[in-house]
């Protein structure tokens, strides 16, 4: 048995993706699929004393409206430091700041990214690697894409020898069910429901905010509010 999940890149994504990551025995990167606008790919919320903030990677857009994510450059250097600024501002004050910034400054200074999807990579690397998540992570281009949205990732699946598909509870708008049964495999919805609140700075609890929020407030004992227990 081998389950799989596929998912665009995301920039510092929030803690359910890390969940959905953990889910899996290998995690398919869906670069290939276009870059879209004002979304998650380049840009995340943290937690500020003035309320949430968004740290946004800026990226060449002008003219390329159909680029793949994998297509995506990054625009300048200069975003690397202030991103850095803004979490040591934001975050120095958190009970574990200075052990996540020992894994996390040497990517924002010393990045020479100059594509977004390698940069999102790097990060999501690095911290499943900080929470122990041992799921193999590969790019979508490592296999052979044929057309129509559910038989490509049912088809991704198979190539990747899975049995199962995990998949977020968003995609039940258009993924057909029954692509993956005509095929044998399983396909489960992930739930994202039900998460326990951390000690959290900066007033109000929020959930949906990026990883870095828990990571720097919790540390080690991060996957105590996740929904997994290494893996």
């Amino acid at each position: 048995m081998k389950k799989i999940a596929i998912l665009q890149s995301n920039y510092i994504p929030w803690k359910g993706y890390f969940d959905l990551i953990a889910a899996a025995d290998e995690f398919i990167l869906y670069d290939d699929m276009q870059f879209t606008r004002r979304d998650w790919r380049n840009r995340n919320q943290v937690k500020t004393p003035q309320g949430l903030a968004w740290l946004t990677v800026p990226v060449r857009v002008k003219g390329k409206y159909h680029q793949a994510i994998r297509e995506t450059e990054i625009e300048g250097r200069d975003w690397a430091s202030s991103h850095w600024k803004s979490l040591v501002l934001n975050y120095r004050k958190a009970a574990c700041f200075d052990e996540i910034a020992a894994i996390l400054e040497p990517i924002y200074l010393n990045s020479t990214h100059g594509f977004l999807s390698p940069l999102n990579r790097a990060i999501i690397e690095v911290i499943c690697g900080y929470l122990g998540i041992k799921t193999s992570v590969t790019n979508s281009w490592d296999y052979n894409l044929i057309e129509g949205k559910s038989d490509r990732l049912a088809d991704l699946c198979l190539q990747a020898g899975g049995t199962e598909y995990i998949s977020g509870p968003a995609a039940k708008n258009y993924i057909d069910e029954d692509v993956f049964s005509e095929r044998g495999l399983k396909l489960t919805w992930f739930d994202y429901q039900g998460y326990r609140e951390y000690p959290q700075l900066w007033g109000e609890f929020v959930h949906t905010v990026s990883i870095l929020d828990l990571l720097f407030n919790c540390g080690k004992e991060s996957p105590a509010y996740m929904r997994f227990v290494g893996n």
